[in-house]
């Protein structure tokens, strides 16, 4: 995945907005979107905790990732109807704590008996920094409840969902804020 810094003047400096990009979510200012909902894995016994709320520097996902009981997952997602097949990918302005994060999709790609394949890209984050990654559609892995699959289509046209998540196998506290997040 690409990740650049971006020197501005302002923490929360908006998208430079071009016929290129199409801000889908704004966690800043008076009308910020509200805050995705969370999924970690305690749905399968495991003890991580996170869960994502709205400040004045935009949406922050942030908790405590465990090993314990097989875990090691927590992320934070919204569903809707998303058709980005103009778009090579998603550019988000993060500021992160150091650690590797995930953007994930689902589209209309579905495994075995109906579940969804997520369609993922990492993208790294710099300690206490604000900056803008960008992850492209063409680069985004395959999976179905952490197994790598391979064999299917990643639809753009037909985005259901779309998630934030920490996978890392580091155990310990993390926090990630995003100020937004638009299609380039």
């Amino acid at each position: 995945m690409i990740a650049s810094c971006v020197c501005a003047a302002s923490l929360l400096a908006k998208p430079q907005m071009t016929a290129e990009m199409n801000t889908l979510f704004e966690f800043t200012g008076e009308h910020a979107d509200e805050p995705w909902l969370s999924s970690n894995d305690g749905v399968m016994g495991g003890r991580s905790a996170g869960s994502a709320t709205i400040g004045d520097d935009g949406m922050r996902f942030s908790g405590t990732l465990s090993l314990e009981n097989n875990g090691g997952f927590s992320s934070v997602y919204t569903r809707g109807n998303f058709d980005l097949s103009d778009a090579e990918g998603v550019r988000l302005r993060v500021l992160g704590d150091g650690r590797t994060y995930q953007l994930r999709f689902h589209s209309d790609a579905l495994f075995r008996e109906g579940w969804a394949v997520n369609f993922a890209g990492d993208f790294q984050t710099t300690a206490g920094e604000w900056i803008e990654v960008f992850v492209t559609f063409r680069e985004l892995e395959q999976s179905w409840r952490g197994r790598q699959l391979s064999g299917y289509t990643f639809n753009a046209k037909d985005i259901r969902r779309m998630a934030l998540m920490l996978a890392d196998k580091q155990a310990g506290p993390f926090s990630l804020r995003v100020a937004w997040i638009a299609a380039e």
